[in-house]
């Protein structure tokens, strides 16, 4: 007699990782043809949205549809499509809080570049432009509209954990910061902006000065953040209380890795702190599955860059010669490890 009692197995889970390109790919769409911020400045039915958008009729209401069922639109009674709280709030160019940048390249960028991810674990090689012998942050920053775009898509998937550090660490304790490898120069500013006692500097390669500065003017907090064009692996950093590596210290191999942490500590004076974030994965290397996911996206993108644990981040940290090192949480999958020097 079978005992009913016993679960009964289902595909079900794997059908959907296994076709999750499908809804990826519907929700990159929407965000590449500005769905959202249409639908921000007025909702629609489907033959308006249709022309507004410039759908073909064979495809337009299963892909609007679509993304009802997938919640990221609803539609009402009377067939009018509009955003959802989420999506009018972080998807919508207009507003500040826009998160898509990060959406955006994915579309142009990784989506394509992930359809080779079982070569990049055969060979360790990570599958880009590179493939082509070209340097991927060569090739981003020499074309100055893709570096923008790449920028852009950093403040993007930062933002919720550069407030978290902007609230969360004891700036009070602390007068000045670098933030190394700023990009648009987010993290900064919702530093300066939380906390008016401070002043920054947002470090990156030169490149990055024009956007950085266009981002911070008339923000309020101008005045106390500037910009300064160097290499963290050539140049030493500026002198800081505080130095932040945003969404950076995966990009490199193990050895970079210790690198940035040595120039962290040789910048700071004694009693001060560095702050290291990433997607960091959980110790037993088991929940955090975005941050593994991440990491693989590391494998993709670049010559040695993998995410890493916090114990891995505290050990390599201690050897840079921080000490009260700590571990904690900011918001989603990201996690901010804090050494003293």
């Amino acid at each position: 007699m079978e005992d009913d009692s016993t679960p009964a197995l289902s595909p079900g889970q794997i059908l959907q990782t296994g076709l999750g390109f499908w809804a990826s790919k519907t929700l990159l769409s929407a965000v590449e043809m500005e769905v959202f911020t249409e639908l921000a400045r007025h909702p629609a039915d489907l033959a308006t949205l249709s022309g507004r958008l410039g759908l073909h009729p064979r495809g337009a209401r299963d892909f609007l549809d679509a993304l009802v069922a997938l919640g990221f639109v609803r539609r009402d009674s009377s067939g009018q499509y509009g955003n959802t709280p989420e999506t009018g709030a972080f998807l919508d160019k207009n507003k500040p809080g826009y998160v898509g940048g990060i959406l955006e390249m994915a579309n142009h960028r990784l989506y394509p570049f992930w359809g080779s991810l079982t070569a990049a674990l055969r060979t360790g090689e990570q599958q880009n432009e590179a493939r082509s012998g070209d340097d991927m942050f060569a090739k981003l920053y020499a074309d100055p509209a893709k570096l923008k775009e790449f920028l852009r898509a950093m403040s993007g998937v930062s933002r919720g954990a550069n407030l978290a550090i902007a609230r969360q660490f004891p700036w009070a304790d602390y007068r000045t910061f670098v933030d190394a490898g700023t990009a648009q120069g987010d993290l900064a500013l919702q530093i300066a902006l939380a906390n008016p006692h401070l002043t920054g500097i947002g470090f990156d390669l030169p490149e990055v000065g024009p956007i950085f500065e266009d981002y911070i003017a008339g923000s309020g907090a101008s005045d106390r953040v500037s910009f300064v064009g160097g290499s963290f692996f050539e140049d030493s950093l500026p002198p800081a209380d505080v130095v932040l590596y945003g969404h950076i210290l995966h990009d490199w191999n193990l050895e970079q890795k210790r690198h940035l942490l040595r120039k962290a500590w040789e910048a700071l004076p004694t009693g001060g702190a560095v702050i290291v974030y990433d997607a960091i994965i959980d110790d037993n290397r088991s929940q955090n599955a975005f941050g593994l996911l991440m990491s693989l996206n590391m494998l993709v993108e670049t010559e040695g860059g993998f995410d890493y644990t916090g114990a891995d981040c505290r050990e390599w940290m201690a050897e840079a010669g921080f000490r009260e090192i700590r571990v904690e949480h900011l918001v989603g999958p990201d996690s901010m490890v804090v050494g003293i020097k």
